[in-house]
């Protein structure tokens, strides 16, 4: 199903299906592999408008205790003051600012990321997925996109160095989004 054909039929208020939605991050670890991880909670509402895509917008909120890298040790670390703070910054939150038609099935969503209190303006390419009725008989939509932020622009700066030169924690996150939406009217 081609975006420009389609996306006309997809404009109404959303909610993010968090059963059938990631959000997950890949940062470098020792200078030598990369570890992944997601959070397990967060909720968010899209509007869309599929005949002038500037007027569509999305918000974002992730529970940053929530944070899974599949080992209790390192997630705690992550949730601690050396990186997310969590207990004084309980949330990540996106809100977009500005939503643009980039090609025939994509979409740039600019829009301030806040992490630790610290605000920076980033965009998300994403591409559509597609749209279904699902045996419920709710609409949903999905779309997947990724963005690579320097976790230093955020405060998040913990870091060891190595033996052999470099650092523990690569400074580059990329943020992955593999997001299913259901129609709400």
């Amino acid at each position: 199903m081609a975006f420009q054909q389609s996306y006309s039929e997809l404009t109404g208020r959303y909610s993010l299906d968090p059963a059938h939605t990631r959000i997950g991050f890949v940062t470098r670890h020792a200078m030598v592999t990369k570890v992944r991880g997601s959070f397990n909670e967060f909720t968010g509402t899209a509007v869309l408008d599929g005949q002038d895509p500037s007027r569509s917008s999305v918000e974002l909120v992730i529970r940053a205790d929530s944070i899974d890298t599949r080992n209790a040790d390192r997630d705690a670390h992550l949730r601690s003051n050396d990186f997310l703070q969590m207990e004084d910054y309980p949330e990540i939150t996106f809100r977009s600012t500005e939503v643009t038609r980039s090609g025939e099935e994509t979409l740039d969503m600019t829009g301030d990321l806040t992490i630790k209190g610290t605000t920076r303006q980033v965009t998300v390419p994403f591409t559509f997925e597609g749209r279904a009725t699902d045996p419920f008989g709710n609409v949903r939509v999905g779309f997947e996109g990724s963005t690579t932020i320097n976790r230093n622009d955020f405060g998040v700066n913990w870091n060891a160095a190595l033996e052999t030169g470099g650092v523990l924690v690569g400074e580059k996150v990329v943020l992955e989004f593999e997001v299913s939406l259901i129609k709400q009217d």
